[in-house]
């Protein structure tokens, strides 16, 4: 009798290890990849203090030339020590001007652009985020979700720079499918953290990768998350870490560059 209580056991342990193996999230049903963009004061002051006391990393999409990093560089460079993606966001931040745009300042109006103004833009950021991290891996995060000037991708020829680019379109795929220079995020503009939980179980039951897009944390962006429904939606996600690969982009990206590579 023993013996057999033993056996069951034994084949109980073996089906959930490969059940295990089979998610592709590092055993996990789900990856979420929390994401914070244009580099605002906002964001050290009431994101990176949650973060940090549950222990969940992210990445932060920087723009270089934000006020916040020129007045308070060292903070910025201080996460990147703690395990955060600093991602680049480029320089400026330039975005198609036009209707409804008004505000894009005309210096930084990508219709004003060239492909190669762009690109040397871009790489000038990545030296800048280099000279604060030391790191020459990274992902890109598309400005406005802009991906062309004029007819022509400008990430075509920026793709060996990065492991990824992260877009804006409000979709969630499985890992064989995730276009690793188009990957979709789901934008925060005013949820609470009832309404993201439910992205995130969408994720679980389907598998796939859940990317969310912060600007505002309490303040200093029009697309803004409440600093409570913020705190209590990163609460859920340390509560539920057992099923949730929660990493920087750059980390996920490569898993999912190594899982396309094998399948």
């Amino acid at each position: 009798m023993k013996q057999y209580i033993f056996l069951v056991a034994l084949l109980s342990a073996w089906h959930c290890i490969c059940a295990q193996q089979k998610q592709p999230w590092k055993g996990k049903k789900t990856a979420v990849v929390l994401t914070y963009d244009d580099a605002i004061d906002q964001h050290l002051d009431n994101a990176v203090p949650v973060l940090d006391s549950l222990g969940l990393k992210a990445t932060f999409y920087v723009t270089a030339f934000s006020n916040s990093v020129q007045t308070r560089l060292n903070e910025w460079k201080s996460l990147a020590t703690k395990g955060y993606e600093l991602g680049n966001h480029t320089l400026y931040h330039p975005c198609n001007g036009g209707k409804g745009r008004e505000w894009v300042k005309s210096d930084y109006d990508l219709t004003t652009y060239s492909v190669q103004r762009m690109i040397d833009e871009t790489k000038m950021a990545n030296l800048f985020l280099q000279s604060s991290d030391g790191k020459t891996k990274r992902t890109f995060a598309f400005t406005c979700g802009d991906m062309k000037i004029g007819d022509s991708s400008f990430i075509e020829p920026m793709k060996n720079d990065f492991v990824a680019a992260r877009a804006v379109r409000k979709e969630m795929h499985k890992i064989q499918d995730v276009d690793l220079y188009n990957v979709d995020c789901y934008m925060v503009n005013g949820e609470t953290a009832a309404q993201m939980i439910e992205w995130v179980k969408q994720a679980v039951a389907t598998n796939s990768l859940l990317v969310i897009l912060f600007h505002g944390v309490g303040g200093g962006n029009s697309l803004n998350v409440d600093i409570d429904e913020h705190r209590k939606f990163l609460a859920y996600l340390k509560q539920n870490e057992k099923d949730i690969m929660i990493a920087p982009m750059v980390d996920v990206a490569e898993h999912i560059k190594q899982y396309q590579s094998k399948h």
